[in-house]
């Protein structure tokens, strides 16, 4: 069984994560969306927010779950016998970063693949801190979000 593991801090998940996720799915047994604690980001979601935001965009894919984790990813891909993690790449500086994070990752786990899966255009721009951006100015989110995450993040910004 093939299971590949896609890991972020997924505040909030975004229509691009979801493609990537999507695509993901249609190429392994098994995708386990592992969702970061991050706290030194400072999210907005808190953990169990975010993972039940992941889970009910992701609720149509039947080979998708989702689990929090905390510490190396490396060791949680291990602890979750996933030896493929899935990145998805919207530029450059993207690419760089993870680069970066994946010479890292062999460092600690040599058998671990990185395999990367570019977005298409119309989300190349887009990332959760520009969506949590326009969710505060209570701008249109429909494009950028699913119907989940757009009640969420009206519902935080609420006045």
């Amino acid at each position: 069984m093939a299971r590949a593991l896609t890991p972020g801090t997924f505040d909030p998940i975004t229509e691009g994560h979801l493609d990537v996720i999507t695509r993901a799915s249609q190429l392994f047994d098994e995708i386990i969306v592992a969702v970061a604690t991050s706290e030194r980001k400072r999210p907005l979601f808190s953990l169990e927010e975010r993972c039940e935001l992941v889970r009910q965009a992701t609720a149509h894919l039947p080979n998708v779950r989702v689990e929090p984790f905390d510490g190396l990813l490396v060791e949680f891909a291990r602890k979750m016998d996933a030896g493929i993690l899935i990145k998805g790449l919207r530029a450059i500086t993207d690419f760089e970063y993870e680069f970066q994070m994946t010479a890292l990752n062999y460092q600690l786990d040599p058998e671990l693949e990185t395999i990367f899966i570019m977005s298409p255009p119309e989300y190349m721009y887009l990332s959760s801190s520009i969506v949590r951006e326009i969710a505060s100015m209570h701008g249109d989110l429909e494009q950028f979000v699913p119907a989940c995450v757009r009640a969420a993040l009206e519902a935080k910004f609420a006045e």
